[in-house]
């Protein structure tokens, strides 16, 4: 019979501490229910399906991002090194002909600048005025805001992620949110493991978006002032072809780069 005493005195001091103790008996289950992992991985298997399309999205959102940056700062860098060379080769002592000569076959910017302007004074019969500079003037801005769209190709998208991104990972905060209401109303319960899921899928899709829009805006602000430098470059190129120009007819020595082939 002592056991059998000892036994029911037990349970009912255990009974009797739970009754004494009720949060910690409660806090005890709330520990017990909780998910036992709210890895990033976990909770994007674990998501509802919007939730997952929308993370989906903005991980590729990011993903283009640095794609973008990488091959517009391989592409910048080049055809500034090519400007840059071409440059050197108008500030010295030279004349048309020569440079279109050197910069044939060339697509480059400056190439395409030196090209334009040497087919014009083709096509005027190789009659220097001030009529062959405004139309070589009119023809290298053409050239130049070509130039200028082709580099920029590409950044736009970099805009509107920055722009939408982070209202796309806002939409996913709200809906794991509404799920998360949804579980508490069909549980009808308060616990913090019905809850806890939907909050961290929320947050990581609120997270998401923020990782996909901040490196976006910061690239594109880069390359926008690395594009500005460029066109500025291009600038340059034109006013020394147009210097170049206006140095031969001066000298009466102007002659079209055709006729020296």
């Amino acid at each position: 019979m002592q056991p059998r005493v000892l036994d029911v005195m037990i349970r009912w001091c255990g009974a009797a501490g739970l009754a004494l103790l009720p949060g910690a008996a409660f806090a005890a289950t709330d520990t017990a229910l909780l998910p036992r992992n709210l890895s990033p991985w976990n909770m994007f298997v674990n998501a509802d399906l919007v939730v997952q399309a929308v993370m989906v999205g903005l991980a590729f959102a990011s993903l283009v991002t640095w794609t973008i940056w990488l091959a517009k700062t391989i592409e910048i860098r080049r055809k500034t090194t090519t400007a840059r060379r071409r440059l050197g080769m108008l500030e010295a002592d030279t004349v048309l002909a020569r440079a279109e000569q050197e910069t044939r076959g060339g697509h480059d910017a400056v190439a395409q600048i030196i090209q334009s302007a040497a087919r014009e004074a083709s096509l005027s019969g190789g009659h220097f005025d001030d009529g062959l500079k405004e139309r070589v003037a009119l023809r290298l801005e053409r050239v130049e805001a070509a130039m200028s769209r082709q580099i920029a190709r590409g950044t736009g998208v970099l805009a509107t992620i920055g722009a939408t991104a982070p209202f796309v990972g806002l939409f996913g905060t709200v809906w794991g949110i509404m799920n998360s209401f949804i579980g508490i109303s069909e549980a009808k319960t308060t616990n913090l493991a019905v809850v806890a899921p939907g909050i961290a899928e929320a947050l990581l899709a609120t997270a998401l978006g923020l990782v996909a829009a901040i490196p976006a805006v910061v690239i594109y602000n880069h390359l926008t002032r690395t594009i500005a430098a460029h066109r500025a470059l291009l600038g340059d190129a034109s006013a020394l072809v147009l210097l170049l120009i206006s140095r031969e007819g001066d000298r009466g020595a102007f002659r079209l780069a055709r006729a020296a082939e």
